[in-house]
């Protein structure tokens, strides 16, 4: 009777429940192997594209890649190009690798140029930043709101004196050099089929979010993992 009438910390009665000490009683008794631990490992680093490390890995687990890791090699320059600010070269490679490519995908298109304008602004191009934005993005804001929103606030950045520290300060880290560098990853793989853009840690990370969410709408009291990147959980 007590126990029911307890409250969770997510509101509501208490239902059932297991401890931290339980939950990491259950943990120990799994068994993961080590290949698929390597597995896991060789899929993450061959979908985003880390060629070098594939190969040690590769070496040292004795885990094949399953592809022909020079196939790496023209996705590793576009990733190299982004993430170093040189949009055009990035474009260039892709245009002559898939030269559909970002003609039957806009949106992605558009990020590249999205990208190409940031780094105007970041460089104090400002003058080209605007004449860029009239001529090759003004257009599709027209054609698309959500397009639009995003236009405007990276011209947004031109408004401070100093963009970085400014409430769309987050448009000038290397963080949104990556966003872009991964979906262009992930867009080119599909094209070519030759592997699923998503990486199998990243569809693991997602059952457990998910798990979690189910567990919290049933009131389930549990060890819930707060920091994915850690593992550390609550009480």
């Amino acid at each position: 009777m007590e126990r029911n009438s307890r409250m969770s910390k997510h509101g509501g009665a208490e239902g059932s429940g297991i401890s931290k000490e339980e939950w990491a009683g259950r943990l120990e008794r799994l068994h993961v192997s080590r290949t698929d631990m390597n597995r896991l490992i060789m899929n993450y680093l061959v979908t985003e594209g880390f060629k070098d490390a594939a190969e040690k890995f590769s070496q040292e687990s004795g885990v094949s890649a399953g592809v022909n890791l020079s196939s790496l090699d023209d996705r590793i320059k576009i990733r190299d190009a982004i993430r170093e600010g040189r949009i055009s070269d990035a474009t260039d490679v892709v245009n002559k690798l898939h030269p559909e490519l970002l003609d039957s995908d806009r949106y992605l298109y558009f990020h590249l140029q999205q990208q190409h304008l940031i780094e105007l602004i970041r460089a104090g191009r400002i003058e080209e930043a605007l004449a860029f934005a009239q001529q090759s993005l003004a257009e599709r804001g027209e054609e698309n709101t959500e397009v639009l929103a995003e236009l405007e606030r990276t011209l947004a950045l031109l408004a401070f004196e100093d963009p970085a520290n400014s409430p769309f300060g987050d448009l000038l880290n290397a963080s949104h050099r990556q966003k872009v560098a991964s979906e262009l990853n992930a867009a080119i793989l599909r094209l070519e089929s030759s592997a699923d853009p998503t990486t199998r840690l990243e569809t693991l990370l997602k059952l457990v979010l998910w798990a979690q969410g189910q567990l919290d709408q049933k009131k389930v009291r549990y060890p819930r993992m707060t920091d994915l990147a850690s593992g550390a959980l609550d009480d």
